[in-house]
């Protein structure tokens, strides 16, 4: 399969290398050390509270992503999944344990330092879309553009490149309501990827899609992972996980299993097959 370069991606003719990120820390006087992970996890504790009883939602998870890669994670209803996403994007506080993204240590930023986090360098796709109702599809997508830094103009053409990879520059004055499931989730992923982030987060991004959409925000998906978008989604799907570098399974809220996808033959009918033939 010819790789497609992702509007405002640099094309390097393949995966964007990892960066070599300075990570403090060690003994005093010590040199810095290197670390090439893009994101970073070492024993990530998450614990609610709900009637006097504390209930671990996640028990000391370890794990790397490397930058340009795709990484799917998977297990039962209540293993940690969405609540590993919502930690590692800031939307939830950790309990205990830390986390590094691009070498730089962001489990104890604040609210405000996770919000200008978020703005820079992680996008969301979300299950339920979350697109503000009030807003048309443009507006939608130009907001963390914006928010980011970008200038009106940069932000409208930054937009306009997306809407039109994604098939849906004609929605561009609509309103989220006036749209399909999967037109919907098109534009999440246009606004998620907006920012041009190094980290995009995806929770169930096809969990409310027919086949037909499912196939074409996977499609999309691919083609972001090509470009060197790094990627870490959270399906229920073994099909959809299929298209992953590795997979990451969960179970009562440790990793029970982190394996590589080994290539699939032509011909073994996977989702990562139907969209080499189709895309």
């Amino acid at each position: 399969m010819t790789r497609q370069r992702w509007p405002g991606k640099r094309d390097t003719g393949g995966r964007v290398a990892p960066p070599r990120a300075v990570v403090s820390g060690g003994l005093p006087g010590s040199p810095p050390r290197t670390d090439t992970a893009l994101l970073r996890t070492s024993g990530l504790v998450k614990v609610y509270r709900a009637d006097g009883v504390a209930v671990q939602a996640l028990r000391g998870v370890d794990f790397e992503l490397a930058a340009g890669e795709f990484v799917a994670v998977m297990g039962p209803s209540g293993s940690g999944k969405s609540t590993l996403l919502h930690v590692l994007g800031g939307l939830e506080p950790a309990t205990s344990g830390e986390i590094w993204l691009r070498g730089q240590r962001v489990d104890r930023l604040s609210t405000a330092g996770w919000a200008v986090l978020r703005r820079r360098q992680v996008g969301f796709v979300f299950q339920f879309f979350n697109l503000l109702s009030n807003m048309t599809v443009a507006d939608n997508v130009e907001l963390p553009a914006l928010l980011a830094g970008a200038t009106p103009r940069q932000a409208r053409k930054r937009r306009e490149e997306l809407l039109a990879e994604l098939g849906i520059a004609d929605k561009a004055g609509m309103a989220p309501s006036r749209l399909s499931g999967g037109e919907q989730q098109r534009v999440a992923l246009a606004r998620a990827l907006a920012n041009e982030p190094s980290l995009l987060l995806a929770d169930e991004p096809t969990g409310n899609l027919d086949s037909s959409n499912t196939r074409d925000v996977l499609r999309l998906l691919r083609r972001a992972h090509a470009g060197g978008q790094a990627i870490l989604m959270v399906t229920h799907d073994a099909r959809v996980a299929s298209l992953a570098d590795r997979v990451i399974n969960l179970f009562d809220g440790m990793v029970a299993d982190d394996a590589k996808i080994l290539p699939r033959p032509r011909g073994a009918n996977g989702v990562a097959d139907v969209l080499e033939l189709r895309g």
